[in-house]
C-alpha cells in the first residue's frame, strides 16, 4: 500500500497546542481510496483515532494505537435551481474553503472565516460562529464505514445536528471516517450581521452596504483581536462549550448576576458564554506552569512554553471545579482528550 504505516510518529507538528507526543502508528490518507485497503489490513480492528487539522485535540500522553491522518484535497461545485452545492474533501482547510466560496459569490460560510481546523471535523463538531451555524448549510457527508469496509452517504437529518454537536460524537464515535462534505447553499443568501462585533467594525471601517467578503474580513479581523495565532502560541481555539440551561436555572442565574452573558434560544433554555463565567472567576489571564488561560479571551487555553497535556487539562480541570462552584454550571470540553 502506498504511503505505508509509519512507527513511532511524531505528534507535536500535528497539533496545534503543540505537544510533545508520538503515535505508534500512523498513516497519511491522500486520497479515500486507500481506506478500503487499510480495511482490509485489519488496521480499524484495534485503536484508531482520525486527525484532521489537530486544532481540536489534546495529547496528554503518547497514543498507542494507529493516527489516521486525512490530507486528501478537492473542492469543486454545481448549481442546481436556486442552490450551489459545494463539496470538498475531508483534508481541506476549512478557512480555504471560506475562501473559496466568497471568490465564487456563494454566500453561507463567511461568518465562520478562520474557524480553526479541516472540512472533515465540520459535521462532527457543527461548528459555527457569529450568527452561522454549519447544520444550516450541511446537504451531505460521505463516510467509510470502519466496522463493514463500505462508503455510505449521510444526510442533514441523519447526523441529528444540536449545539457543537452531532452523532458523530454519540452513537457513531469513532466509527465513520468522515471523507467529503456538501454544503448546499442558497443562491440569494442574505448577509448576516447581527452579531454587534461584526456591526461594530463594519460601521468603523464605514462600510454600509458589506459584502460577503467584507464579512469574512471582519470576522477575520475580530477572530485575530481574540484569539491567539496557533503557529506562534500553542492553542485549540475555544477550549470549552458555550453551555446551555434551563429557562429557570437562568432566571435563577439572572437574580444573583444581572450581567450574565446569555442568548436566549428557542425552547425555554439559554446559551451562556463560557468565556464570561471563566473571566467572572478570575481566571483570564493567569498563568500555572505552563499552561495558561488567554489575556484576551478567557475561553481559551494556551500553551505558554513547553507545557505538556496533562498540564494544560488540569489546568481546564480546576477552571471547569470554579465555575460549577460559583454558578452551578458544568462546562464541558470541546476538545478531544487523548
Amino acid at each position: 500500500m502506498k504511503n505505508e504505516i509509519q512507527q513511532q510518529f511524531p505528534l507535536k507538528p500535528l497539533n496545534t497546542f503543540g505537544i510533545e507526543a508520538n503515535a505508534a502508528k500512523y498513516i497519511s490518507i491522500e486520497n479515500e481510496t486507500m481506506l478500503p485497503a487499510l480495511y482490509n489490513t485489519g488496521a480499524f480492528s484495534s485503536k484508531f483515532f482520525v486527525l484532521g487539522g489537530g486544532s481540536n485535540v489534546l495529547f496528554t500522553q503518547d497514543y498507542d494505537g494507529l493516527i489516521v491522518h486525512m490530507r486528501n484535497k478537492s473542492i469543486h461545485h454545481f448549481i442546481e435551481g436556486n442552490f450551489v452545492y459545494v463539496t470538498a474533501a475531508a483534508g481541506e482547510i476549512w478557512n480555504d474553503l471560506v475562501w473559496y466560496c466568497i471568490h465564487h459569490d456563494f454566500a453561507g460560510l463567511e461568518n465562520m472565516a478562520l474557524i480553526p481546523g479541516t472540512v472533515g471535523a465540520s459535521p462532527i463538531q457543527n461548528i459555527g460562529a457569529y450568527g452561522q451555524e454549519l447544520m444550516h448549510i450541511f446537504y451531505s457527508c460521505s463516510a467509510f464505514d470502519t466496522q463493514t469496509g463500505a462508503f455510505v452517504t449521510f444526510n442533514n437529518q441523519d447526523c441529528q445536528f444540536s449545539y457543537r454537536d452531532s452523532i458523530f460524537k454519540k452513537e457513531w464515535k469513532g466509527r465513520y471516517i468522515i471523507c467529503s462534505v456538501t454544503y448546499k447553499l442558497p443562491i440569494h443568501a442574505a448577509i448576516n450581521i447581527s452579531y454587534g462585533a461584526i456591526t461594530s467594525e463594519l460601521n468603523h471601517r464605514n462600510i454600509v452596504q458589506p459584502t460577503i467578503k467584507d464579512v469574512a474580513e471582519v470576522v477575520s479581523f475580530i477572530r485575530v483581536e481574540k484569539l491567539p495565532d496557533p503557529s506562534t502560541v500553542g492553542n485549540a481555539g475555544s477550549f470549552f462549550k458555550n453551555p446551555i440551561i434551563s429557562q429557570e436555572q437562568f432566571l435563577e442565574l439572572q437574580h444573583k448576576f444581572p450581567e450574565i452573558v446569555h442568548y436566549p434560544l428557542n425552547n425555554n433554555e439559554y446559551k451562556l458564554a463560557a468565556g464570561w463565567l471563566i473571566e467572572a472567576c478570575g481566571w483570564k489571564g493567569k498563568q500555572i506552569g505552563q499552561a495558561a488561560v488567554w489575556k484576551n479571551q478567557a475561553l481559551v487555553l494556551t500553551n505558554a512554553g513547553e507545557a505538556t497535556g496533562n498540564e494544560i487539562f488540569n489546568l481546564s480541570s480546576r477552571i471547569v471545579d470554579d465555575v460549577y462552584l460559583q454558578f452551578g454550571v458544568k462546562l464541558d470540553r470541546e476538545v478531544n482528550i487523548l
